[in-house]
């Protein structure tokens, strides 16, 4: 089943404490239907000190976001919008704004 969201995409969030807020989808988990959004839903991790972080203490770090709580960015309007799935006729298979502008080409048909 292809997700309406894939890693690159600007995203809206529609749910949540971060509601309204936009960011760029850093990883998408599609087993546990999750995303990774940048500069959202910030968490402190403890880390203890290693060569990388020789101090050790808190880091902020991403944490996922459920994939129902988040819409694609509309070029056009600057807003998230809900998408579907059409074939073109050259068999590829688009993501398609509900305004009728396309998002992106997911894989080939078959």
């Amino acid at each position: 089943m292809a997700l309406h969201i894939k890693k690159g995409d600007t995203v809206e969030i529609i749910a949540g404490d971060h509601r309204g807020a936009h960011g760029k989808v850093l990883s998408v988990d599609p087993g546990k239907q999750r995303v990774l959004i940048q500069g959202q839903n910030m968490a402190h991790k403890h880390v203890r000190p290693s060569r990388k972080n020789p101090q050790g203490g808190r880091v902020n770090v991403e944490q996922p976001i459920h994939i129902s709580n988040v819409l694609p960015v509309s070029t056009s309007t600057s807003k998230g919008t809900r998408v579907h799935f059409r074939v073109d006729g050259k068999g590829k298979k688009l993501r398609c704004a509900v305004d009728g502008s396309e998002i992106g080409v997911v894989t080939k048909a078959k």
